[in-house]
């Protein structure tokens, strides 16, 4: 005979796990909509929204640290996308503000969600030098420039491998190129 109570334990184990799983999706989703939200208002520079949003997006990371933390969640798909969204948006949002990136232990962060966020930054940065080009800032641009030089330098000092990590960091070397061709085209127009 089979013991029902033990199956019963099991089936609410296992919706329990399904409640916390769609509670984590949604709030991954919700952290990613805030990510872009903050790189596209520093792009439109409307920093009053985005420190709005940083300011959010922080609770909400916590809520997720929360809830994976008490549960076997940790690192699933798309909470370690949400967290290199974070990771960039947050990053970028420093950047632009006061020209330095916090670390991953200031973010409460393990290295490896770190780095892929930190990877990701170099795209919005290369639109920033742009954006500020058009605008008229070369020096602005010039430092973006410099700063994804520094970045990539401190980033060719690991050993990522074949992985994520990888392909992220590779990313880089062709936006390194982006910007150094900027500053080349912008050196021959003086």
């Amino acid at each position: 005979m089979l013991n029902k109570k033990d199956f019963e334990s099991m089936r609410q184990e296992m919706d329990s796990f399904d409640k916390a799983r769609e509670d984590l999706i949604e709030k991954s989703r919700e952290i990613v909509r805030l990510s872009k939200k903050i790189i596209y208002a520093i792009h439109r520079k409307d920093m009053k929204e985005a420190e709005a949003s940083v300011a959010e997006i922080k609770k909400k990371v916590k809520a997720i640290q929360t809830l994976t933390s008490a549960s076997s969640l940790e690192y699933s798909g798309s909470q370690r996308i949400a967290i290199q969204e974070y990771v960039e948006a947050i990053c970028y949002f420093e950047y632009v503000k006061n020209k330095k990136i916090p670390t991953h232990t200031e973010l409460g962060l393990d290295t490896e969600s770190y780095l892929l966020g930190i990877c990701d930054l170099s795209g919005e940065l290369v639109r920033n030098a742009i954006n500020t080009v058009i605008a008229g800032d070369v020096k602005s641009a010039l430092q973006v420039k410099d700063f994804v030089d520094e970045l990539y330098w401190e980033l060719t000092q690991f050993d990522f491998r074949n992985s994520e990590l990888r392909r992220k960091y590779d990313g880089i070397k062709y936006d390194l190129k982006k910007l150094e061709d900027m500053a080349l085209q912008l050196k021959l127009r003086q």
